[in-house]
């Protein structure tokens, strides 16, 4: 789930979601709606044409918060440096 394994997709893993994630959040912090949004008009283009569930998003998002990799202010999401 965390990492891909034989049965889970390397673009489906919560690792690679939360990756995309961060991607969107080097300019600037952004609302989670907003990220969602992003996150799924990429997943539309990818060769594979998998697309990302919400559950999915919300949970590499846990993850990130886990780690120490995100924080929420202000309505908004923002990479800890």
């Amino acid at each position: 789930m965390i990492l891909p394994t034989k049965h889970l997709p390397a673009d489906k893993a919560l690792l690679s979601i939360g990756g995309r994630v961060l991607e969107l959040l080097l300019e600037e912090p952004r609302s989670i709606s907003e990220l969602w949004d992003s996150v799924r008009a990429g997943s539309e283009t990818t060769v594979t044409q998998r697309r990302t569930s919400y559950d999915w998003f919300i949970l590499a998002i846990d993850l990130l918060f886990l780690i120490g990799a995100v924080q929420y202010e202000r309505g908004r999401l923002m990479r800890v440096p």
